[in-house]
């Protein structure tokens, strides 16, 4: 099998001559200080412990998994190294606030270190995303007093982090959540209930583990609006700040799963246990949503990582593997055969997996930039924009990618044939690993309800509009650049086609609210088909500028190009059937009678 190797040379180019980081840190306060040699040195150590530390423990942590023993779990054999190693480089903080011991590193250049966690072992990845996506909802809603306590416990890694939504009966629907907290007189909480699905609820990684959990105060309006957020340690810190007495908080069992084995995902229980509020009452779920955007703009680089992994193992494979002659005559004579990349539906494989990933990787670094501008940037018109893009683009990143990226561990796994279904070559396990990341942080289908049905039809901020403009404006800008016309000329029908379907999709849902479910999958499928071309079209404009320079590497920007004409011709068409699709209306969808289901 081949081991997963960080594509650097592909990162640098989208972050660098595509997304133009350094120019982007440059200007604004807050990453003045961030250089494209800084951005690199963190790239190159990054991928160095993806694939020295971390990918030569995915098979084996795999292979044993996780174990429950008398309340406690235990992480299989070399991850607690691991941790040590990726907590001592200062990994979990690199976006944290530098107030509190974190690095302030731009999303952007996170979104690429987080690919490669993800491509390498997704299992341990998970474990400090967790604790990184907690730090955001605190940095953003806590009292100073508990940013200064926890915030830097976590961004050691000294202590990790979790989120706590699910119940049994409670999965999507979070207004029906029961777990109860009730002020204890002394400015806490006593938290109690059991939650579900828990990633990372117990383990051996780190000293002391953070929850943070939606519960009920006992005036709380029913529904959503009567939720809140509290912070409940596994341990109570003592006097000097170390965890001290057990705070009722039990780990009842680890579920037994399809994939991403070495992850624990835990039944928590939470009994009188006590906890502190986060932000406003009644406003938990505005908290929690902080955490979650971006854990599914991560949990969307799973997708993209495993894919990039699946990609290297399976053209490794074609190259040596020698089945049947080429239909134009033997290119190994030689040989017995021929290498299987002769056969033209092997390539088309291949390339599908590399154009969806390769656009998926420039999409998240142009979604990490918004997100750095809505941060960094002191200009509040320039926020204010980015956020708007950011808000339409999370629920389209984390579903595109997932969803392609286990389309693509899925077709590597075909190019290898029966090789591909057995655990030698490791691709059974992507696909295993791949599959969670459709369903969990908002199942697929949810994130395409909430694009459909608040970011478009009941849209009120301008969100499509926004992206609108960008696409526009890149078009205005390559007006005059006649060798890449057939790009261009394909971008701008898809886009008049999207604007289009946007629109019957909101007049249509005026008049009946279910076309918005029976429409919400393909729409977003459309969208992203839009933005993965118009990725390809910046991606090609880069390529293009950099074979004009002398040095320049040929073969790798001469693929670049090949690479977005497959795309053009191959996979762009698709759009006209997710048009239809949309358009066909919801009748059918609803016309069976739910009783013969």
């Amino acid at each position: 099998m081949a081991a997963y190797q960080a594509p650097l040379t592909d990162m640098h180019f989208v972050l660098h001559e595509v997304q133009r980081a350094a120019e982007l840190c440059a200007a604004m306060p807050g990453t003045a200080d961030v250089t494209a040699d800084l951005m690199d040195a963190v790239l190159e150590s990054a991928a160095q412990l993806a694939s020295e530390v971390l990918a030569p423990l995915n098979r084996s942590g795999d292979e044993e998994g996780c174990r429950f023993e008398a309340g406690r779990v235990h992480t299989p054999a070399g991850f607690r190294e691991a941790y040590r190693a990726y907590t001592e480089g200062g990994w979990v903080g690199l976006c944290g606030d530098p107030a509190h011991g974190g690095q302030g590193m731009p999303k952007m250049l996170a979104v690429l270190v987080e690919e490669m966690m993800m491509g390498a072992n997704s299992s341990f990845a998970l474990y400090p995303v967790l604790t990184a996506g907690a730090s955001l909802a605190l940095v953003s809603h806590a009292s100073e007093s508990i940013k200064a306590f926890y915030l830097p416990r976590l961004y050691s890694g000294e202590w990790s982090a979790t989120m706590c939504l699910t119940e049994a009966h409670a999965g999507t629907d979070l207004g029906l959540l029961k777990t109860r907290a009730e002020p204890d007189g002394q400015g806490s909480y006593r938290i109690t209930g059991s939650k579900i699905f828990i990633t990372g609820g117990e383990h051996d990684l780190s000293d002391n583990i953070i929850h943070l959990v939606l519960a009920r105060l006992p005036d709380a309006p029913a529904g959503p609006r009567g939720i809140s957020l509290f912070l409940v340690p596994r341990q109570l810190p003592d006097a000097s700040g170390k965890p001290g007495v057990h705070n009722g908080v039990s780990c009842g069992a680890i579920e037994h799963k399809m994939g991403i084995k070495a992850s624990a995902t835990c039944v928590m229980h939470f009994d009188g246990a006590t906890g502190y509020l986060i932000g406003e009452a009644n406003k938990g779920l505005a908290c929690m949503f902080t955490m979650m955007n971006y854990e599914r703009l991560s949990i969307g680089l799973q997708g993209i990582g495993l894919a990039e992994h699946s990609l290297q193992v399976a053209s490794a494979y074609a190259r040596e593997r020698l089945q049947g002659r080429a239909a134009t005559g033997p290119v190994n004579p030689a040989g017995s055969a021929d290498p299987i990349l002769v056969h033209p539906d092997v390539r088309r494989m291949l390339l599908t997996v590399r154009a969806d990933l390769e656009a998926g990787r420039a999409l998240s670094v142009y979604v990490g930039a918004a997100l750095d501008t809505v941060h960094f940037d002191p200009d509040p018109q320039r926020q204010a924009r980015a956020a708007r893009l950011v808000a339409l683009l999370t629920p389209v990143a984390k579903a595109a990618f997932s969803d392609r990226g286990f389309e693509g561990c899925v077709n590597a796994q075909q190019a290898l044939g029966g090789h591909g279904y057995v655990r030698e070559w490791g691709l059974e396990q992507n696909v295993r690993d791949a599959r969670i990341a459709q369903i969990y942080e908002g199942t697929n289908g949810v994130q395409a309800l909430d694009l459909a049905g608040r970011k478009v039809v009941r849209d009120q901020e301008g969100l499509l509009e926004t992206l609108w403009e960008d696409i526009e404006s890149f078009l205005q800008a390559q007006a005059t650049n006649a060798a890449l016309k057939e790009c261009f000329l394909e971008l701008k029908a898809a886009l008049a086609q999207t604007r289009q379907v946007s629109d019957w999709l909101r007049q249509a849902a005026a008049g009946n609210p279910d076309e918005i479910g029976a429409a919400s999958v393909p729409y977003l499928r459309l969208l992203s088909q839009l933005l993965y071309c118009f990725m390809w079209c910046r991606m090609a404009v880069a390529a293009t500028l950099a074979l004009s320079r002398p040095g320049a590497d040929k073969a790798f920007y001469e693929d670049k190009l090949t690479v977005a004409r497959f795309f053009m011709t191959r996979q762009m068409p698709v759009r006209h059937a997710l048009a239809a699709e949309i358009k066909s209306g919801c009748a059918t969808v609803m016309a069976f009678p739910a009783e013969r289901f």
